[in-house]
């Protein structure tokens, strides 16, 4: 599924403009160490997070988006991090948990 298809089916606001590609697969964590060593390329990275490292460690994994639930807002510097590196930032209002039932629902594991 493209970014921009599971931007709409899922409900979520874009933070950033990203270049819209396949998602691959889904990880979740709040860990900075764990994303690093365990998400996967082209995946979509749900967390609570809003800080820097977190745009750099789903970098590093060559993520293609990252979801912050709760409908938390980064900082604008967090935001910029996101659109250099090419990472699609969006929030949702949903949890964690809710939001990773939605993406089973659409057919994303």
């Amino acid at each position: 599924m493209k970014i921009s298809e599971l931007e709409e089916k899922a409900g979520l606001r874009a933070l950033n403009d990203y270049k819209d590609r396949e998602v691959e697969s889904v990880y979740i964590s709040d860990m900075v160490s764990d994303i690093v060593t365990s998400a996967g390329r082209n995946g979509i990275l749900i967390t609570l997070q809003t800080h820097k490292s977190v745009v750099a460690a789903a970098n590093l994994v060559a993520a293609a988006m990252i979801v912050i639930g709760k409908g938390r807002i980064p900082s604008d510097d967090v935001v910029e991090l996101a659109t250099r590196t090419g990472i699609g930032l969006f929030t949702s209002d949903l949890d964690t948990w809710t939001f990773a039932k939605k993406l089973l629902q659409l057919g994303l594991e």
